[in-house]
């Protein structure tokens, strides 16, 4: 199956299945001499994991990782990284009465019309179990660019129709994971988890919006064309499963706004630093990173599996009307937070690798 790599310099692939063995993957390009801190790349696991909360998931993973390859002695030694994450709590016969019916919303219709085959279980490659291998790639690509001064840090602002005003600098990771839907506005939390509580009593789902803010990328990094960096992370959010929507800066608001209000205008600060008065763009233009505060909002639509009646159809063409069983989260945002943290890194990883073979010295 083409499609399982992503990154040029700084490439990772994936492999597994959701009701399989195990998920795993290979990192490629990660530079030699790297300090990895595992407890860290395990932290970042737990936030992702199933069953971590009463408005998550009830199926129940420890998502350890195992690294069996490029690390030792607790470095990186350039050679590619392979790791392992086993599976341990599939329950497969909850969807056994799914084998010939499409679900709405789902990837099953499609597997089917582009291989002729598919793995009805849990959806197979197509479930979101397979972004725990983004996170562990994400969580090394973190580190790594750790190392040269960039935080990265996502947080829910969005779930249904309550929603938060947005930090103009980056919230501290330990307000974010104060509480279980990783709101920094601990009243808007507290609201929002109490709308999914409700839904996943129903048996309904609900959408969110997850910002993620990004500060320390010097000016330069990106291509100018085809691979802008925003393009490129626009392409990493809309890989990750439920994402329906992406916007860099002012995004789609943009649309309404003049031009005179928009622009950036260019100043200097105390020590003559060239920087922007506003940041509309993003922190960036002309598909180059110009300094300023990277951000974006990457939309999640509702979960596709609910506990309600649907009308569909079978593989035989058929009419039916199916209720979804399993264990499905009600909102996806709170857990995938790591996740969209993960693949910022992993775009950064790569670009900051880009720079650097351009321009060494610039660079550093």
């Amino acid at each position: 199956m083409a499609g399982n790599s992503f990154g040029l310099l700084f490439r990772f692939s994936s492999f597994g299945e959701s009701h399989g063995l195990a998920i795993g993957g290979i990192i490629d390009g990660c530079p030699p001499g790297l300090t990895l801190d595992l407890e860290a790349i395990q932290k970042q696991l737990d936030r992702r994991r199933p069953g971590q909360s009463s408005i998550s998931t009830n199926r129940k993973e420890s998502d350890t990782v195992q690294l069996l390859s490029g690390i030792f002695e607790g470095q990186t030694t350039g050679t590619p990284i392979g790791f392992l994450i086993p599976n341990s709590d599939q329950h497969s016969a909850d969807y056994d009465a799914l084998k010939d019916v499409f679900r709405p919303s789902h990837a099953d219709y499609t597997y089917q019309a582009k291989y002729g085959i598919r793995d009805h279980r849990g959806g197979g490659r197509s479930s979101a179990r397979e972004t725990a291998c983004r996170v562990v790639a994400g969580s090394i690509a973190q580190q790594f660019l750790a190392n040269q001064h960039i935080r990265i840090v996502a947080f829910v602002s969005r779930v249904g129709e309550i929603h938060i005003e947005l930090p103009p600098t980056l919230p501290a990771l330990d307000k974010v994971d104060a509480n279980l839907v990783r709101c920094p506005d601990a009243t808007a939390a507290a609201a929002m988890e109490a709308l999914i509580l409700e839904l996943k009593e129903t048996g309904d789902t609900v959408g969110g919006i997850i910002t993620c803010m990004i500060e320390g990328v010097p000016a330069g990094w990106g291509e100018p064309v085809f691979d802008k960096l925003h393009a490129d992370l626009g392409k990493a959010m809309l890989s990750i499963n439920a994402v329906k929507g992406f916007e860099i800066g002012s995004g789609f608001s943009s649309a309404s706004m003049r031009g005179s209000q928009h622009n950036d205008a260019f100043v200097t600060d105390e020590n003559g630093k060239i920087k922007t008065s506003t940041n509309h763009s993003g922190g960036i233009q002309g598909g180059i990173s110009n300094g300023e505060i990277i951000w974006f909002n990457v939309a999640f639509k509702p979960v596709a599996s609910i506990r309600m009646s649907q009308e569909t159809v079978t593989s035989f063409s058929l009419e039916t009307v199916i209720n979804v069983q399993g264990r499905h989260d009600p909102c996806v945002v709170p857990r995938a937070v790591p996740i969209v943290e993960a693949m910022a890194a992993c775009v950064l990883a790569d670009h900051a690798l880009r720079a650097r073979a351009i321009n060494p010295i610039i660079s550093g």
